[in-house]
């Protein structure tokens, strides 16, 4: 295997493994990416090659191609197909698909703030991609637009998106002669907390990596700027989310929501997949939000500040309902003869209410609802002679003439 004078570097034209390299496309702190021709087939595949020194720890080595294989069994149109792992003159190998395009890290250099119609679409495909990876068991644990590849688009179709670097491990856990032990080999501005503290990693890791790299999408700049290193990994640790919408105040404010829980310090707190934080980002991005008209004065319209009541449409019909409850009537110590109540008794002049009670009532009793009895009918009487019949009309006084009694003359007469 020719090498160049740089650590592990292959040179142009150099073999591995069956494998003739042709040009170098990408490089990390860990590993070289190459294009590269099997030459026993003639398919061009890209051809990832780690630092030999990773190959000399035993418990990576196992690791990784273990992950390799389990990687290489994941079937998803979205998920980079594996075609061979294994390790060839003291270094280890991947070799994936050779992916036309460019990458998502690309894309961010030359447009910086990607339409968000863009964004679900294609970060959709990646979710899709992780929760194909958690189903089957594998963590991919280095989520970042450098492994989001965008392969050219041919006439009207889809954007297809590829998600790449799956089966090597990120997290060293001892290094003989090299690096002390725990330390993390991957993107610093992308790692969750309990990849930072040593915990366990779950599908909960991606999650978070998931959405620091929806936030850079969305506003062009990663969530944490910082000077150096280990004030990266506080921040990552201890502080919250800066809001999206000081970058994007055309965004709803409930996209810091949706990013604060994907990006939460405690797993637990997150989303339980990925499919779930697109599910609400295409909800929040996609949603029509009509904005208030503007008063010429500055001023919104009252409108606008005031919400006012729908009219009010026809009465409904009334529906019966539950009888009332019975009335209590307070009694009187006094009470007629005759059993009606003090409160409402009935005399000939109408109703007589007694001072004597408590709270008026004014509902009728049963007493005083039965009608009085006729008044009883006179006893006749005899006429004398000559007396008009019952019912006939009176005769008219007759006009007195003159006058009666003494008279008083005028005086002088």
């Amino acid at each position: 295997m020719a090498r160049s004078p740089e650590p592990f570097r292959m040179m142009d034209g150099g073999e591995l493994a069956g494998y003739r390299i042709e040009s170098l496309i990408g490089r990390g702190g860990m590993a070289y990416v190459y294009r590269a021709v099997y030459q026993h087939l003639g398919r061009t595949v890209a051809l990832k090659v780690l630092s030999p020194e990773l190959a000399q720890d035993e418990g990576f080595r196992q690791r990784f191609l273990r992950e390799s294989r389990l990687a290489a069994s994941i079937d998803h149109p979205n998920v980079i197909p594996i075609y061979d792992a294994g390790e060839a003159d003291d270094v280890l190998y991947i070799a994936m698909r050779y992916v036309e395009g460019g990458d998502f890290k690309a894309l961010l250099a030359r447009e910086k703030q990607v339409d968000t119609a863009r964004v679900v679409d294609i970060f959709a495909q990646v979710a899709d991609a992780l929760d194909a990876a958690h189903a089957h068991g594998l963590v991919h644990r280095d989520v970042k637009p450098a492994n989001v590849l965008i392969a050219l688009r041919t006439g009207v179709q889809r954007e297809h998106v590829y998600l790449s670097d799956f089966g090597v491990t990120k997290r060293v856990s001892s290094l003989s002669g090299v690096t002390a032990p725990g330390v993390i080999i991957g993107t610093l501005d992308y790692l969750a907390p309990e990849q930072i503290s040593g915990e366990p990693v779950s599908a909960r890791t991606d999650v978070y990596a998931l959405g620091c790299v929806i936030y850079q999408a969305l506003t062009g700049s990663v969530p944490f700027v910082r000077d150096d290193d280990a004030a990266l990994l506080w921040a990552h640790l201890a502080e919250a989310l800066p809001p999206v919408t000081q970058h994007r105040p055309d965004l709803p404010p409930e996209a810091d929501d949706m990013l604060a829980t994907a990006t939460a310090k405690n797993p637990e707190d997150r989303y339980g997949s990925c499919g779930e934080v697109l599910g609400d980002l295409a909800t929040l991005l996609q949603a029509p939000r009509p904005e208030p008209q503007a008063h010429p004065s500055g001023r919104y319209p009252r409108s606008a500040e005031v919400p006012v009541s729908p009219p009010m449409g026809p009465r409904p019909p009334d529906r019966p309902g539950p009888p009332p409850p019975a009335r209590t009537v307070q009694r009187s110590p006094w009470r007629p003869a005759d059993g009606t109540p003090a409160t409402a008794r009935r005399t000939p002049r109408g109703i007589r209410r007694s001072w004597r009670t408590g709270p008026r009532d004014l509902s009728p009793s049963p007493s005083a609802a039965r009608p009085l009895p006729p008044p009883a009918r006179p006893a006749a009487v005899a006429r004398p002679a000559g007396a008009s019949p019952p019912g006939a009309p009176r005769a008219a006084p007759r006009r007195r003439r003159g006058r009666t009694g003494p008279t008083r003359s005028a005086p002088g007469r």
